[in-house]
């Protein structure tokens, strides 16, 4: 019997800016769903590693496959949720517009939404608590508001990997574990999740699985194994407080 196809499949994957490199030869494989937290300091390549893998920036060299083929066969799969500041919030659009767009891929471009994709912008606004808001325009959100919005489009797109880029960025507390658990329920229906973020408390206590980068992949795999003074150091060098609280609650768990 055949075995299935991984999730992801990333190898060799170079990115420069300006002939810069920005990432080097990163490799990795995801087999089975899971919530992933991409982590490391600033200008690692975080952000650039979501981007390239989504070909919305080129790659040196190369390769990105998700369920064994090329990210333009499987978009309709994938969800995408950019950081705030690269989204236009003057666009005159409103809530429920905005959540409606994450339909558009599965309806193709000559059916209009109908009544079962407002009905789906309906359970989406309530599953970010915003359902309040549908006339409003975007512009007038605050900014915990305007990601749980952009989170509710990615739900519309019912996708089975989503890439969010800094989601708990300049976010309420509030927002911040509205966002998780939505995160939790889509990996326990079978999604992948990849979540750049930079808070490691929040990685540890509530992802299953980390990714360390700096410009190169210095390591992945589960948060138990995966998140260790050696490898934190190798990402950003000196000693971190949260070592010795991931010890001490592994410790607790054994």
């Amino acid at each position: 019997m055949d075995q299935p196809a991984l999730l992801v499949d990333v190898h060799d994957l170079t990115v420069a800016y300006r002939r810069r490199p920005v990432l080097w030869n990163v490799d990795f494989e995801i087999a089975e769903p899971q919530l992933l937290g991409i982590v490391g300091p600033n200008g690692a390549g975080k952000s650039t590693l979501l981007k390239s893998m989504l070909e919305l920036i080129p790659a040196v060299s190369g390769s990105v496959a998700f369920f064994g083929k090329p990210v333009a066969n499987v978009r309709k799969r994938i969800g995408y949720v950019p950081q705030r500041e690269s989204v236009d919030w003057d666009f005159p659009i409103s809530v429920r517009e905005t959540v409606l767009m994450g339909t558009y891929g599965r309806l193709g471009w000559f059916r209009r939404p109908g009544k079962a994709e407002q009905e789906t912008v309906d359970r989406c606004l309530a599953a970010v608590g915003m359902e309040s808001f549908a006339d409003r325009q975007i512009g007038r959100l605050s900014g915990g508001q305007q990601q749980r919005i952009f989170l509710a489009r990615a739900l519309a797109q019912d996708a089975d990997i989503y890439f969010l880029d800094e989601p708990f960025a300049g976010v309420d507390a509030a927002t911040e574990e509205i966002v998780l658990k939505v995160l939790r329920q889509l990996r326990d229906q079978g999604k992948l999740i990849l979540v750049v973020h930079h808070d490691l408390f929040t990685v540890q206590r509530s992802f299953d699985s980390v990714l360390l980068l700096n410009g190169r992949l210095v390591a992945w795999g589960p948060i138990e194994t995966t998140l260790t003074e050696e490898n934190l150091t190798k990402t950003y060098g000196g000693h971190f407080p949260i070592l010795d609280h991931i010890s001490a609650t592994f410790q607790q768990k054994n």
